[in-house]
């Protein structure tokens, strides 16, 4: 979007040097620079003040599924506005695998509340939705309103019950093709940036609506706010192993774990170790 401000902005100043000649008048030298800026940053504003608008008119408390493609839209087109703005860089390698013109579950590690995005900037043909822990809903409620029209899940990691529900949702999402699924296994932000132990269950969601499972890792996104516009943040995200609908249905859930697991804790040694080598 930021490129197409741009060009918009030169269409306008040349349309405007028409009218009134900016270029070739005695200030021009400086002039034309500066409504170019001023031209590409309105459009910026304007850009983020229909995003923010729209999301406040969400209302949590009603279940409405209307509107859900604009939403998505508005999304596929800010996010990578915002990143540009925020200095943020993503890398991505092995997103050729990835099964095409289906639905899947997408799986990751976990190190920092900006993933979700990152996932849903990088691949937006997948139309992806996360389970995310309740709190956001009640805590980030502005960013919980454009979640919801996502088709974002929330869940509450230490009521059973309650995660069953929120299981047996993802299911309903992608059998009724409304959204590709994304999880986080662990269940919670790493803070030291590690893997950790799995919640299996989550795979269930995977086994019940006979999709491919999709294993990513993230490395880099824990620095993006530490970063923020201050400096570039790289961040690199691997697709590193699919699990076919077959391989999924006829698999246990703790099996399934274990095979995640290792695919994704051999795929971060590995981008670590690279990025170590070109400090």
């Amino acid at each position: 979007m930021l490129y197409l401000y741009f060009f918009l902005s030169v269409a306008i100043l040349f349309v405007t040097d028409r009218l009134s000649p900016v270029f070739s008048s005695p200030h021009g030298w400086w002039l034309t620079p500066v409504i170019l800026i001023g031209l590409m940053l309105g459009f910026i504003i304007i850009h983020l003040l229909i995003l923010v608008i729209s999301i406040a008119v969400v209302d949590l408390d009603k279940d409405s599924e209307k509107g859900n493609g604009y939403y998505r839209k508005l999304v596929n087109c800010s996010l990578p506005l915002l990143f540009k703005i925020c200095r943020v860089k993503v890398h991505v390698t092995g997103e050729e695998i990835i099964p095409e013109n289906e639905r899947i579950l997408l799986v990751s590690n976990h190190i920092n509340d900006i993933d979700p995005a990152i996932f849903i900037e990088e691949f937006p043909g997948l139309e992806l939705g996360f389970i995310a822990k309740k709190e956001i809903y009640t805590e980030l409620r502005f960013v919980a309103k454009m979640m919801k029209k996502l088709y974002c899940i929330p869940i509450d990691r230490e009521n059973n019950r309650e995660a069953i529900k929120a299981i047996i949702k993802a299911v309903d999402y992608i059998k009724n093709d409304k959204a590709s699924i994304g999880i986080f296994p662990e269940g919670y932000t790493s803070l030291d940036g590690e893997l950790h132990d799995f919640r299996n269950g989550a795979f269930k969601i995977a086994t019940k609506a006979k999709v491919p499972i999709v294993v990513c890792t993230i490395v880099g996104s824990d620095k993006c706010f530490a970063n923020l516009i201050k400096r570039r943040t790289d961040v690199y995200v691997d697709v590193v192993k699919v699990l076919s609908s077959d391989e999924v249905s006829s698999m246990h859930t703790d099996a399934i774990g274990e095979i995640v697991h290792k695919a994704m804790e051999e795929s971060l040694k590995n981008r670590k170790e690279e990025i170590k080598k070109n400090i």
